[in-house]
């Protein structure tokens, strides 16, 4: 077939030059549509993750809170709560980023998008349930999947529904979540618990995952929807911030003053007090197991220490997880500097999943008891932070994503092929 020519002395139609890749930021950020906002907000949640994982390591193998003095006490108090519920909000964050993080996703894309967040969390349920096996009820991936999986009716909502929907779980779950532990009497726990094949396996089992256990369901969904009203916003805009950081502030000093007006001086008073630095010790101290006392007096419900998975306690732990987010994100953005240096911080950030397995399995290696720390010096878990500091930077310059990531993400491949 012959090809037509233009004119002579006609200009040949410019060619559109090859398209240069973006920055590459986390794996759960890949994919932002195209004329979407700046990704520096999500570099700002890379390092928020970072440093979500690094509270985590501060819980399971810092000093208890008794050995700490000065800028050290708060550091330990913050991680302790305040580290999980952290990753509980990005963790909704990064459902969005799946499922179409400022407009929702539609159609065939988003029963793929449903189905890869399904498969996500039926392998975070496995693989939570292994890790509990050796490490008890400290870790938290189990109740990822079980978060992930009530998440999807959610998926297409907008911002201030999603807002709304976390709020009204903060108000509302705890005084059920404290009737119910009540009314559960020792026999009628082992009656279900004989029928559950996830507690013949481990410690965790389907009525910890959703009531009992240290991260339940019940409660903690609160911060997951929060992520995902969260993720709905500009977070590069300078007025969503500024209202972000107000609404923050707000949330955290009127939860916790509020607390402290109406239970006392103790209201904040933090697990680890008790001798414990690790979860592990805290999830002992509850004479169920739960995220609170659920055998003591109603008057407990007026606290906010953390695990307490009271309102006050969510409302406060909220407002504290989104003024990280919104510090990282205005800090990334506007000190290019910074970012750069915070460049190996950030790659712990964007496999945050491999940071986290991985600090226990060293912890095995090591021969030291995950998630039951007696130590008085914060020397281990700097140096802990430090390694993971070091393999996420050099693991980052040779692969897009971390070793978890990668055998994650290859998992939900499967979810090409629903129609």
């Amino acid at each position: 077939m012959t090809q037509i020519q233009p004119p002579q002395g006609t200009p040949a139609p410019p060619q559109k030059a090859p398209a240069r890749p973006g920055p590459r930021t986390s794996p759960s950020s890949a994919g932002t549509a195209p004329g979407a906002p700046s990704t520096g907000r999500l570099v700002g949640v890379d390092l928020a993750r970072a440093l979500a994982v690094f509270g985590m390591y501060i819980v399971h193998i810092g000093p208890v809170l008794s050995a700490t003095h000065g800028a050290g006490t708060w550091v330990r108090y913050l991680a302790d709560g305040h580290s999980s519920v952290l990753f509980a909000t990005l963790a909704g964050f990064s459902l969005m980023l799946i499922a179409g993080r400022r407009e929702p996703k539609t159609g065939l894309a988003g029963r793929q998008a449903k189905a890869r967040i399904a498969i996500r969390a039926v392998v975070l349920l496995a693989l939570g349930t292994v890790l509990a096996m050796q490490y008890g009820g400290v870790i938290i991936l189990g109740f990822y999947g079980v978060y992930f999986l009530l998440a999807l009716p959610l998926l297409r909502l907008r911002a201030g529904t999603l807002a709304a929907i976390a709020a009204g779980l903060a108000l509302v779950t705890p005084q059920l979540a404290f009737v119910l532990n009540a009314l559960l009497s020792e026999s009628v726990q082992q009656g279900i618990n004989a029928y559950d094949p996830l507690k013949s396996l481990s410690e965790v089992g389907m009525l910890d995952l959703l009531l009992t256990g240290f991260y339940p369901t019940i409660t903690w969904m609160s911060f997951v929807v929060a992520g995902m009203a969260l993720a709905r916003l500009d977070l590069s805009a300078p007025a969503v911030q500024r209202r972000l950081a107000a609404l923050g502030a707000a949330l955290t000093g009127g939860a916790y003053g509020l607390s402290l007006l109406l239970a006392g001086q103790d209201a904040l008073r933090s697990r680890a007090e008790d001798g414990s630095s690790s979860a592990a010790g805290a999830e002992a101290a509850s004479s169920v197991g739960g995220s609170f006392d659920a055998r003591g007096a109603a008057s407990d419900l007026l606290s906010a220490g953390p695990h307490t998975g009271t309102t006050f306690d969510i409302i406060g732990s909220v407002g504290v997880a989104i003024l990280v987010i919104v510090t990282a994100t205005v800090l990334m953005e506007r000190l290019p500097r910074l970012r750069r240096l915070a460049g190996p911080v950030i790659a712990v950030g964007t496999m945050s999943l491999t940071a986290y397995v991985g600090h226990f399995l060293v912890q095995s290696l090591l021969g030291v008891s995950a998630g039951e720390s007696t130590q008085t010096s914060w020397v281990p878990v700097l140096l802990f932070i430090l390694g993971a500091i070091v393999f996420a930077a050099l693991w980052s310059r040779f692969f897009r994503r971390g070793p978890l990531e990668a055998l994650l993400n290859a998992a939900t491949k499967p979810a090409k092929y629903i129609r």
